[in-house]
């Protein structure tokens, strides 16, 4: 990877050919996995597809599958396995992220197997060094209920879910291979953000930037993404990566930040009551 530029076609500067699209994906895709098995997942092959899941972990990149490559029988049969596998798995819905690394025809596949397109993302790879003031310090076992409440309030995770992300954060801060950034409220005795990132051969991977929302457009974000990059490269990250959904204000956010769009991701789900 060393002296490659990983984003653009070397014959055309504007391009991402399919060939790199799908090699950077596999590349992200297999740092995501590695972030997500943390500390008591199971990784695991289930047809055609690569699956994680982790019972310590509520959130939904911990427990998806990926890289669906193979004939149309074949990903249909496997989207048909995986509604078994999340379902013994305790999970209330089964997730499946496709890239590059998917069939192009999934999206037929999956109309075929009743399972429904949730979100458009775009992965997006950090480009230029953003020179920001650094304020932020590691997270600790005592940042942990803030830095928890905070998620929960942005993405209304249910209190089970709060004791288990407590718990895998935990398990987190004693993980070389994860960063876990904060910036202090000057106003008041609690952190006004948080960044989670995490490195593993040679990609680093932006996961998590929440900011408390009386403490945003202050330039906190960037501040906890700058810091974070400049950690995951210390620890070996030749590319630095992010998700966000896309045309919101997370992609406009990372833009800003100094990331650019590499390619596009789909989430396809099932609930698991459905078929019960």
């Amino acid at each position: 990877m060393s002296g490659v530029d990983p984003l653009h076609d070397p014959d055309d500067e504007a391009l991402l050919d399919p060939r790199q699209a799908r090699d950077l994906a596999g590349l992200v895709e297999t740092a995501r996995l590695a972030s997500a098995a943390v500390r008591y997942g199971l990784r695991t092959q289930v047809g055609v597809a690569t699956v994680v899941l982790n019972q310590d972990n509520p959130l939904p990149t911990a427990n998806h599958a990926c890289a669906l490559w193979g004939t149309g029988a074949q990903v249909a049969s496997t989207m048909m396995r995986l509604e078994e596998v999340f379902a013994e798995a305790g999970r209330s819905e089964a997730i499946v992220y496709a890239s590059p690394t998917t069939v192009g025809d999934i999206e037929g596949i999956a109309d075929d197997t009743l399972w429904r397109a949730v979100e458009e993302q775009v992965v997006m790879l950090h480009r230029v060094r953003d020179d920001v003031a650094d304020e932020t310090r590691p997270v600790e076992d005592a940042d942990l209920p803030g830095v928890v409440e905070l998620y929960g309030d942005e993405t209304g995770l249910a209190e089970e879910g709060e004791r288990l992300l407590t718990r895998n954060l935990g398990h987190r801060i004693d993980e070389a291979r994860s960063v876990l950034l904060a910036v202090d409220d000057p106003g008041a005795d609690r952190i006004a953000g948080f960044v989670q990132a995490f490195a593993e051969k040679g990609v680093g991977l932006i996961e998590q930037v929440v900011v408390r929302p009386g403490r945003r457009r202050r330039g906190i974000g960037r501040q906890l993404v700058a810091a974070a990059v400049e950690e995951l490269r210390r620890r070996g990250a030749l590319l630095v990566a992010a998700h966000a959904e896309e045309g919101g204000t997370t992609e406009r956010f990372f833009e800003a930040a100094g990331f650019e769009i590499a390619y596009g991701v789909t989430a396809y789900a099932r609930r698991i009551d459905e078929l019960l």
